[in-house]
C-alpha cells in the first residue's frame, strides 16, 4: 500500500502531522508493506527566493492579526509539537521560499533518502536556531549531506533551476486535481484522503481501512486455457511436442 504525503517544509502542522502519522504507522501491524512517498506543495509559491521575513511578520500581513495574535498561535503549536515529543522554536524564526528544498527531495527520493532529508529539514527550519532561508544554498547542502546525500550532487541540482522543477510542479497540479487546497494532505492507495494534522488515532484507523478494502488481483484468461506460457524464478516454460 501506498500513502503519498503532500506537505511544504514551511508549515508546521505537516511537521507536526508527520510526527503524528509515523506514530500510527509504527503501530500499525502491516507497517512493513506501506510505502511512503513525500510530494510537493508551496504554501508560498510567489515568495522570491531571497524574500526572507520574520515569521510573525508574515502571519500579520498574510492574515491581518496582531503580532500578539501570531505568536500566541506560536506558542499553541510549540505546545502540539511539544506532545509529539517534537522541538519547535516558537521565536525568532523565519520564512521564505521553499522551490529549491523541494527539487532536493526529488533528488533524495530516486536515492532513497526522501523521508531523511525532510526530516532533516523540518528539524533545521523548526527546531534549530539556524536559518534553512537566508545561509545561502550551503546551508541546504550540509542538510542534505547529513540526509546522506552526496554534496556535488546536491550542488548540481542548486545550480541549475531547471533540474526536478517539473517534478515540483506535477505533484502541486496533482495535488489541486485531488482537491488539496492546504497541507498536510495525506492520499493512501489512491483511495482516502485524510486532510490536516489529524490524531494518531484518525492516521490509524484510516491505515487499517485503506488496507482491509485493497481489492485482490483479479487475473484474466482470454485464451480459455488456464495458464499459459511464462518465466519464473525456477525458468521458463518451455513447450513440449
Amino acid at each position: 500500500m501506498r500513502v503519498e504525503i503532500w506537505s511544504d517544509i514551511a508549515c508546521p502542522w505537516c511537521y507536526v502531522g508527520k510526527a503524528r502519522f509515523e506514530k500510527a504507522l509504527e503501530a500499525f501491524p502491516h507497517r512493513d508493506g506501506v510505502e511512503v512517498v513525500h510530494r510537493s506543495f508551496e504554501l508560498d509559491p510567489g515568495r522570491a527566493k531571497g524574500d526572507v521575513q520574520p515569521v510573525i511578520k508574515m502571519l500579520t500581513k498574510k492574515y491581518g492579526m496582531s503580532e500578539a495574535q501570531a505568536q500566541a498561535g506560536e506558542e499553541n503549536l510549540g505546545a502540539q509539537a511539544a506532545a509529539e515529543g517534537l522541538a519547535y522554536r516558537t521565536r525568532d524564526r523565519d520564512h521564505g521560499n521553499t522551490f529549491d528544498m523541494h527539487r532536493l527531495l526529488h533528488l533524495a527520493k530516486e536515492q532513497g533518502r526522501q523521508n531523511e532529508l525532510i526530516q532533516a529539514f523540518y528539524q533545521a527550519n523548526f527546531a534549530e536556531e539556524r536559518s534553512v532561508f537566508s545561509e545561502g544554498d550551503e546551508r541546504l547542502v550540509e542538510l542534505a549531506v547529513a540526509a546522506g546525500l552526496d554534496a556535488d550532487d546536491v550542488r548540481k541540482v542548486l545550480a541549475d533551476p531547471s533540474a526536478y522543477a517539473d517534478d515540483v510542479r506535477a505533484d502541486e497540479r496533482e495535488a489541486a486535481e485531488l482537491g488539496a487546497n492546504g497541507v498536510p494532505f495525506f492520499v493512501l492507495d489512491r483511495k482516502y484522503g485524510v486532510s490536516g494534522a489529524q490524531p494518531a488515532e484518525v492516521f490509524a484507523q484510516a491505515l487499517s481501512q485503506a488496507w482491509g478494502e485493497r481489492s485482490p488481483l483479479r487475473l484474466i484468461d482470454q485464451s480459455g486455457q488456464g495458464d499459459a506460457e511464462a518465466c519464473g524464478p525456477d525458468g521458463c516454460a518451455v513447450p513440449q511436442r
